[in-house]
């Protein structure tokens, strides 16, 4: 199907590449005091702690120390989203896809092991759930009464306005068309519930065409990320407050709880100690 023309000027802040990648010299940073914390994260009443690389939206201000994990996307024969989750190899520590959709990334489970992430059942590698991506029950007007159903790709296009056209009645353009829902945690405590977002935009489209990692990790112009803000682990949104506006994040993905700002169209790669997951009861 061919794409639109571009219809977003420079100043609509779109980036082409993905930025900060970690490299030899960046991880050195990774000092003494760093090295204890890891001791610490990969005791042995633990699981899958340690200094990970992951991909992540930029955080662009405000308190957050780093960008929120990405998930890779993929779409099933039927047309519903689904959270890609690594390979698993039994007794293995992590779930971990090596040359992820031949990136050459590393794409692993322990990318979402903090904030107490680490300790819902559908983190664990070997977790029995599936992945696909299901609506919350609130988020955006448009999928307001689809609370706990499975994400289906139309559902951008056909229901409310569609994907290239939907906005707000604060910020400046129709950047990509947005939707809150879980992943990996049917049937589970809501305690245990991993929000996701989700947005479709032709920036995605555009970024996709230009670097491999984008290309592998979303689909129809589909990016989606754990949406656990990484400053007190709240959660944030894009374009959904107009309280955004203030702190120049009315187009940027904004945690409202203490004002820290992501950029979903610009994908980073970083380090963090991942946290380790308890051990599971016999």
């Amino acid at each position: 199907m061919p794409l639109d023309e571009d219809k977003y000027p420079v100043e609509s802040d779109r980036r082409r590449f993905v930025k900060g990648v970690v490299g030899g010299a960046a991880l050195a940073g990774v000092t003494t005091a760093s090295a204890a914390a890891v001791d610490t994260a990969t005791s042995p009443s633990g699981a899958g702690g340690g200094t990970t690389e992951f991909y992540a939206v930029e955080n662009t201000d405000g308190p957050a120390p780093r960008g929120m994990p990405q998930i890779p996307v993929e779409i099933d024969d039927e047309g519903y989203l689904m959270g890609a989750w690594p390979e698993y190899e039994e007794g293995a520590e992590n779930a971990v896809t090596e040359d992820y959709g031949g990136s050459g990334v590393t794409y692993s489970s322990a990318w979402f092991q903090y904030c107490g992430v680490q300790t819902y059942s559908g983190v664990y590698p070997d977790a029995d759930q599936d992945n696909y991506f299901r609506y919350s029950s609130s988020g955006y007007d448009w999928h307001a009464d689809k609370g706990g159903d499975k994400i289906h790709i139309d559902d951008f296009q056909e229901l409310g306005e569609p994907w290239r056209e939907w906005n707000t009645a604060f910020g400046t353009r129709a950047n990509g068309k947005p939707a809150a829902g879980t992943w990996r945690s049917q049937d589970l405590s809501p305690q245990e519930t991993m929000p996701i977002q989700i947005i479709r935009s032709q920036n995605v489209l555009d970024l996709a065409e230009e670097d491999p990692w984008i290309e592998a990790s979303t689909e129809e112009g589909c990016i989606a990320w754990l949406n656990k803000c990484t400053h007190f682990c709240c959660v944030p949104g894009f374009k959904n407050n107009e309280g955004s506006a203030k702190f120049g994040a009315a187009d940027q993905i904004y945690c409202q709880c203490h004002q820290s700002v992501y950029d979903p169209f610009s994908i980073v790669k970083k380090a963090f100690v991942a946290l380790p997951r308890p051990e599971k009861e016999d």
